[in-house]
């Protein structure tokens, strides 16, 4: 035991010497490297894209019913192609 102990004292009064300590290195960032995106980004972007494409099919589906939104008529196609849009605009930030 005692041993262990010389040995692991030996090891920290070395690395104190060498100016080694793993505790305040610097971070080796470069200063034009981006921070990854949040966990949400990936689910919310493909989440436009595929709700905007759901819009267009119910559009389509609909037929005389007009659905999602009778009052747009044929401005349902702009909404869900808008939609996707903000989605690959989402594209652009994905890392």
């Amino acid at each position: 035991m005692a041993k262990l102990l010389r040995m692991a004292a030996s090891k920290e009064v070395s690395k104190k010497k060498s100016g080694i300590d793993k505790r305040r290195a610097p971070q080796t960032t470069r200063p034009d490297e981006q921070a990854p995106n949040p966990v949400w980004f990936k689910p919310v972007m493909f989440g436009f894209m595929l709700l905007g494409l759901i819009w267009i099919i119910v559009y389509y589906v609909g037929g005389s019913l007009q659905l999602p939104v009778p009052a747009l008529q044929q401005g349902n196609i702009f909404v869900g192609f808008g939609i996707m849009f903000i989605g690959f605009l989402m594209t652009t930030r994905w890392r």
